[in-house]
């Protein structure tokens, strides 16, 4: 009863209407965190805001904690159907580009044998001199439009409470600064649940969990805290563009390194953190 009067009033606050015609935003207070609501845009009524401080992401055979905030970040409009649709962030800044560092990097790594042997000497003396940190940054592969959050199955722990259409960005200077899994047009799609997942084999079911959440006095703000996101069912494509002019050579490198691709079921990614959402006109009335 409790998480369906809750899921009730969230649902009720993307109704409120919002007067928003500011051109910048300094919300105050409580409402702080919604800076980067899009205020401007007339059709958005509620306000979100997440910052993931703990989880992981396993795609293959590496496994990045999430040593770095992650933030999330934006406002929610009503469709024409009734749906409930995603509004980037005003500065632009919707979903964080925020470096992991990857374990190990490419400690220990050596050129292949089958490489000209100019290019494992320049690869191995780079190796030698120190040039081995990676990491990785999840970025969008699609428009904000695209990405679902769905306060309801959070709170009742079941389907997808926010799925992310994504890329992941590996960077070192061998690597170039194109090095990508998944991309615009093979996004990896991530669909997080805090409910129990059904993977494929080999991986098996994961559960996450919808946290609490606490209302402000005016019910203008929830905030979901102590709550597991968690997925194990998505894919991941081979990683592209590696080593720039060199991709020929660097890409099946970072595949073997990686394990790519990676079908359904070997991969995982968890988030932890606080999720907070708001009506639109009462993070425009906190303004200074």
């Amino acid at each position: 009863m409790r998480k369906l009067i809750l899921a009730a009033t969230v649902a009720a606050m993307a109704l409120v209407p919002s007067q928003a015609l500011a051109q910048s935003h300094n919300p105050t207070g409580e409402f702080a965190d919604f800076a980067e609501c899009p205020l401007n845009n007339p059709e958005v009524v509620a306000c979100v805001f997440s910052e993931s401080s703990d989880g992981f992401f396993q795609t293959g055979a590496k496994t990045v904690p999430l040593v770095n905030p992650v933030i999330l970040q934006g406002g929610f409009k009503v469709g024409e159907g009734g749906e409930t649709i995603f509004v980037a962030a005003e500065n632009g800044e919707t979903l964080s580009k925020t470096p992991q560092p990857v374990p190990g990097g490419l400690l220990g790594v050596e050129a292949p044998e089958w490489w000209p042997g100019w290019l494992q000497n320049w690869f191995n003396n780079h190796i030698n001199e120190g040039l081995t940190g990676v990491t990785a940054t999840v970025e969008l592969a699609a428009p904000a439009s695209e990405i679902e959050v769905n306060i309801p199955n959070l709170l009742f722990e079941q389907g997808t409470a926010i799925g992310l259409p994504v890329k992941i960005k590996l960077d070192n200077p061998l690597l170039g600064s194109n090095c990508y899994i998944g991309s615009n047009s093979n996004p990896v799609q991530i669909d997080f649940t805090t409910g129990t997942t059904e993977p494929p084999p080999p991986n098996e079911p994961i559960s996450g969990a919808g946290g609490d959440a606490e209302f402000n006095e005016a019910g203008t703000l929830v905030t979901l805290t102590n709550g597991s996101l968690v997925n194990n069912s998505f894919g991941a494509p081979e990683a592209d563009g590696c080593g720039g002019l060199l991709s020929f050579f660097i890409d099946p490198l970072v595949n073997s390194l990686v394990g790519l691709p990676s079908p359904a079921g070997t991969n995982a990614a968890t988030l932890e953190g606080v999720l907070k959402n708001a009506v639109a006109a009462a993070v425009e009335a906190s303004e200074e």
